[in-house]
């Protein structure tokens, strides 16, 4: 008499299920080979706007990442019952509320830096980004895999923002963070604070400085238009 005995597969944790190979793209992704910016050429303006100082670039990208990340949780918990023909007003109206809640936590808190941001908090409502990610992401995913898509461009974002604001800040200003930076010795010999820094077009210049770099070293980037 023989005894069969079967053998379960496996089950994957928990872990390995909200960190797969595929969710872990939707991360990090962003990070690099698929910046918002620097590769999908996104959200250009507020990046050249609010990049004169790290603060404001640094509150800019967290209220940006807040936004993406929990509208396009709010999106995907809720795609199912969206009416297609409605779909970017409904996308509209949440945006709007998390960044009616993003620019009210500023005033409250950080009014000088609100004031630095003027509009720009205002105009994530529209922003590309957080739009984009929404259409061609949210509304066809999960809401774990949407969230830490949302995350990932926002941090991605963030990176750009606050690489250029460290360069306009320290050579438009001679400060980091508000902090003196460059030793007095320096201005007292010469050295004079570089006045295209903290002009628009500076940021610009620096973003495309940062496609070359990225290009040059990560070849995967190489034959994207």
């Amino acid at each position: 008499m023989s005894v069969e005995t079967t053998v379960e597969a496996p089950k994957a944790t928990k872990k390995e299920a909200l960190f797969s190979k595929k969710n872990r793209r939707a991360l990090f992704d962003p990070l690099d080979d698929n910046n918002p910016i620097t590769v999908q050429v996104l959200g250009i303006c507020s990046a050249l706007a609010v990049t004169v100082q790290v603060k404001p670039a640094m509150i800019m990208a967290v209220g940006l990442t807040f936004v993406a990340a929990f509208s396009s949780l709010i999106i995907a918990l809720i795609r199912d019952s969206i009416p297609g023909r409605i779909r970017m007003i409904v996308q509209l109206i949440i945006v709007a509320l998390l960044v009616t809640l993003v620019d009210q936590v500023l005033k409250a808190y950080m009014f000088d830096v609100s004031k630095k941001l003027s509009v720009f908090v205002g105009l994530i409502i529209t922003n590309c980004i957080v739009m984009g990610r929404l259409e061609a992401f949210a509304m066809a995913q999960k809401p774990w895999p949407a969230f830490l898509d949302g995350i990932g461009n926002g941090l991605g974002y963030g990176i750009i923002l606050v690489v250029v604001a460290v360069f306009r800040e320290v050579f438009g200003a001679g400060t980091l963070l508000g902090f003196k930076v460059i030793p007095q010795w320096f201005y007292d010999h010469g050295y004079v604070n570089n006045g295209l820094m903290v002009l628009p077009p500076a940021a610009l210049f620096l973003i495309g400085i940062y496609i070359w770099w990225q290009r040059s070293r990560n070849t995967k980037l190489v034959n994207v238009s």
